[in-house]
């Protein structure tokens, strides 16, 4: 599904991407761990298609196609969702109808009929069930006034709508509680877990994926991947730290 080789990415005039290769498979989940500034945001944002992140050399295929060729929202027509650490607020921008536009736009994209409103609302009451949110809460700005962990949750009820081939999550269990872990935890297996999806999860924390259960746990350190391996290697990494493992 993502085959990335030998990818090199600046931001500014700072070189952080240094020759980082990964394949993901469809049904695969794969978490990416690793010090401070090595490197795993810029993946996500450079994959996203975020202004400002440069690709010098190396690529990027996604389903078949050049995914660095293409345009943010051409990425996400694709099938490509962002998770961002620390989701925006949109004042004035109802979270209903941001969803309803956003997915519609997409599905005009690649061919099908919109949905009407009532089917939008039956979608967006399922997908907000999941995550244990009220509809209320959809109804107000993006993300206007929400806590951390609501953040989160209203990210996740936007990745079961828009229904992604692949998730790229940047730190989706920054900032939430225990119980807001275990619901955005069985959120992401809920909506992801499929043959056809693959996640790329971004985390420093075990906690998440001892919910999650990653088929592959990789160590990214000093702009490339130093390390690959199972389950086993975040414990590894809980136990010894990045310094021991890299």
């Amino acid at each position: 599904m993502l085959q990335i080789e030998n990818l090199h990415a600046t931001v500014g005039e700072t070189a952080i991407l240094k020759g980082l290769s990964l394949t993901i498979n469809a049904g695969e989940i794969h978490a990416i761990m690793g010090p401070n500034g090595a490197g795993k945001s810029t993946l996500a944002y450079t994959l996203g298609g975020r202004p400002g992140y440069e690709v010098t050399e190396g690529s990027a295929t996604f389903d078949g196609q050049d995914l660095l060729a293409l345009e943010p929202h051409e990425r996400a027509a694709a099938g490509l969702f962002l998770g961002f650490q620390y989701p925006v607020e949109i004042p004035g921008v109802s979270n209903l109808q941001f969803l309803r536009e956003s997915l519609n736009a997409q599905r005009k994209a690649r061919g099908q009929e919109p949905l009407s409103g009532a089917e939008f609302i039956k979608l967006a009451k399922e997908k907000a069930a999941l995550l244990r949110m009220d509809m209320e809460m959809l109804k107000r700005p993006v993300n206007v006034g929400f806590s951390g962990g609501e953040k989160k949750r209203n990210e996740m009820v936007q990745m079961g709508i828009i229904d992604p081939k692949l998730a790229l999550l940047d730190e989706t269990d920054s900032g939430l509680d225990i119980d807001a872990l275990r619901i955005v935890g069985e959120g992401i297996n809920a909506i992801m877990r499929k043959p056809d999806k693959a996640v790329l999860l971004i985390t420093h924390y075990q906690r998440l994926l001892d919910l999650v259960k990653p088929d592959f746990v990789h160590v990214l350190a000093g702009g490339r991947i130093v390390r690959s391996g199972g389950a086993e290697l975040a414990l590894e990494l809980e136990e010894q730290g990045y310094e021991a493992v890299a």
